[in-house]
């Protein structure tokens, strides 16, 4: 009875098994159900309860067509025939089946070989000298290794048994049941030159091998090479070598192994030493940079605190002295009117906003008469707010200015730093930085020369660094009045002599790209891509005398290596900066938008041509005609070669007649 139970168990659990597959065909966010199935399956080892042949198999078989990249339910398939005594060609094709299942990790790999060779071993009679089992065996180990290395390795950039597993199993078999240990021997010092030699429990895991079925000479050996070479812990492996003295050495063989440890423990503490102090110092290095930061955040903030500080004080001290000069009743200048010129003007107040040192304030109200005492009451503010004033727009003059951007927010004194960069081209005039109206520098300025012929040098200077960063110098052109003026100087069309390299290293210098091109032809310019800090984007341009010279780099240069960077090599053919496109989005001459729809009723509106355009409120006399519904019929109003503009009261008429 109590059997009968248990099989009544196992075929209602068999039953639920079998009945799994069929929602196999439902996905659910890109992964099957059936993963779920299978875990329930594979967990309850259906196979070893269950003793009905047919059953077990057919529900591996189902579940390894289902689910074939799931590693263990190939295990459990394999486990399972061999279990119900499958012939051995039948176990071979399931597990060639498992090899080409497409596994999505290298262990999984390691792992179904794991369970080939245990079926191989366990067919193997060693009570035999020699059987083709064995051999068979043999070959399962070598073409093991091979596998992995080759075909895992290529797929996954690794084999999967980084502590060689499979090698270990082969040599403790060759050990245990081969009694070959010079094998076992040759294949340890295989596992150890796969960087294995550093770890102390894979040369311990030898010692033990050699101290069950070798001998003390051999024991000894692998213990003195594991002191050797032994670097996660080398006071362990010492002991263990100290201890195997003690008990099988003689005294010669002691005193070797005590100076051999004690030499290698003096060289591992003076290392410890020299990495404990380096990282000692790199932590302090942190701490100090970190001490630094926070002092220079406290300074800036600082700073900011007196300078707003000093606004304040200002600002007070100027309107105390304008009130006692003014007095406190006085009458306030009168608005100025639109239309207005002069030193008042809209533009002059507009261009002390942005352009002065002023600290962020306006300029004053303007007057047109000075009272007494005003120039020397302004004698005790900053003489920056007084520079802009001497600028009218009579002495800037833009053909002998030039335009200078992408500076740092933070460039400290950017007047003299920018006139003593620019002093090479010529006599620096001025020099007009651009500060928002809280005081902070805009990153722009511009420059003005004496001579005009100093614009053209000052021009040569684009893209050199100021402070680390590349700026950008054009000509100081107003785009109000030329909207179609280009700043960008270089070509956009095909340009045969020069290529266009991509893919370089961020490290990469001119000198290292003039060094590579220069084997291909004379070269003329090299101009490396960079972002607007000055960080280089991996891209170049390279001028050559002539198209046969650049045709020939391409050629050669395409698809080379540089500092383990794939290069990118084609003749230049930059993309347009598409200001076509923007002329073409202006608005047209009379001001209208894209749409033009025509205020015409249709039932009043006829069109003869297909390619005719009604403008709102006109109709054109070869395009349309305007009727009375009725085509040339009575009450028909043609327009001739003049276009006629059509009233409110005309559209009234031609509704209501009838």
């Amino acid at each position: 009875e109590g059997s009968c139970d248990s099989l009544r168990s196992s075929l209602h659990t068999t039953e639920g098994v079998l009945q799994f597959p069929s929602l196999t065909t439902r996905k659910k966010n890109g992964a099957y159900r059936r993963n779920g199935i299978t875990e329930n399956f594979s967990g309850f080892e259906t196979d070893r309860q269950l003793k009905i042949k047919d059953l077990v198999l057919s529900a591996h078989e189902r579940a390894v067509r289902n689910c074939p990249w799931t590693m263990g339910l190939w295990k459990s398939y394999l486990l399972a025939l061999e279990r119900h005594g499958a012939d051995h060609q039948t176990v071979t094709d399931v597990f060639e089946k498992a090899l080409n299942a497409g596994f999505i990790q290298a262990t999984d790999y390691v792992e179904i070989w794991h369970s080939n060779l245990g079926y191989l071993r366990r067919r193997v009679d060693f009570s035999k000298e020699w059987s083709r089992e064995l051999d068979e065996l043999r070959a399962a180990f070598a073409r093991s290794l091979d596998y992995l290395k080759q075909d895992v390795e290529e797929r996954f950039s690794e084999s999967g048994d980084l502590s060689c597993t499979i090698m270990q199993v082969w040599a403790r078999i060759e050990a245990l049941h081969c009694k070959n240990m010079q094998k076992a021997r040759e294949l340890w010092d295989s596992i150890m030159t796969k960087g294995n030699a550093k770890y102390a429990n894979m040369w311990l895991e030898y010692y033990n091998l050699e101290r069950s079925y070798g001998d003390a000479a051999h024991c000894r050996k692998a213990l003195h090479r594991a002191v050797q070479c032994t670097s996660d812990y080398p006071e362990h492996v010492c002991d263990v070598l100290l201890n195997f003295e003690r008990v099988e050495g003689s005294l010669e063989d002691w005193d070797a192994a005590v100076q051999k440890t004690e030499t290698k423990l003096n060289r591992v503490n003076e290392q410890r030493a020299r990495v404990a102090e380096k990282e000692a110092l790199l932590s302090r290095q942190e701490e100090e940079k970190a001490e630094h930061r926070r002092k220079a955040k406290a300074d800036k903030k600082a700073q900011k605190k007196s300078q707003k500080a000093n606004r304040t004080g200002d600002k007070r001290k100027a309107e105390d002295e304008y009130e006692e000069e003014w007095g406190e009743d006085a009458e306030l200048p009168s608005k100025r009117l639109r239309g207005e010129e002069g030193f008042g003007s809209t533009a002059t107040e507009e261009l002390m906003e942005t352009e002065s040192g002023l600290f962020g304030r306006r300029a004053p109200p303007s007057r047109k008469s000075e009272p007494p005492g005003f120039r020397k009451n302004q004698q005790g503010l900053s003489e920056a707010p007084r520079q802009p004033l001497d600028t009218s727009k009579e002495q800037r003059k833009d053909e002998d200015s030039v335009f200078v951007s992408n500076l740092a927010f933070n460039l400290e004194d950017p007047e003299n730093k920018l006139r003593t960069f620019f002093q090479g081209c010529g006599t620096v005039q001025q020099v007009r930085p651009v500060f928002t109206v809280k005081g902070a520098f805009r990153g722009y300025c511009y420059v003005q020369f004496e001579d005009r012929l100093a614009v053209s040098e000052a021009l040569k200077l684009d893209r050199q660094e100021v402070d680390g960063r590349p700026i950008y110098v054009s000509p100081c052109v107003d785009k109000n009045k030329n909207p179609d003026f280009k700043v960008f100087k270089y070509k956009t069309a095909v340009e045969k002599h020069k290529i266009f390299i991509s893919g370089l290293p961020y490290s990469c210098t001119k000198e290292t790209l003039e060094d590579l091109c220069k084997q291909h032809g004379t070269v003329k310019a090299i101009r490396l891509i960079t972002n607007r800090s000055g960080k280089p984007k991996g891209l170049a341009y390279v001028e050559y005398e002539n198209e046969a010279q650049a045709s020939q780099a391409v050629l050669k240069m395409d698809g080379t290596m540089l500092e383990n960077f794939t290069l990118s090599v084609a003749i230049s053919n930059p993309p347009s900066r598409k200001m076509e496109d923007k002329a073409a989005a202006r608005p047209t001459e009379r001001g209208k938008g894209r749409t033009q729809i025509s205020l015409l009723p249709r039932s009043l509106y006829r069109q003869s041509d297909p390619d005719a355009k009604a403008e709102n409120g006109t109709v054109s006399a070869p395009h349309a005609t305007v009727t009375d519904g009725v085509h040339g019929g009575p009450g028909t109003a043609s327009l001739d070669t003049q276009t006629k503009s059509l009233s409110n009261e005309d559209f009234a008429r031609m509704l209501l007649k009838k």
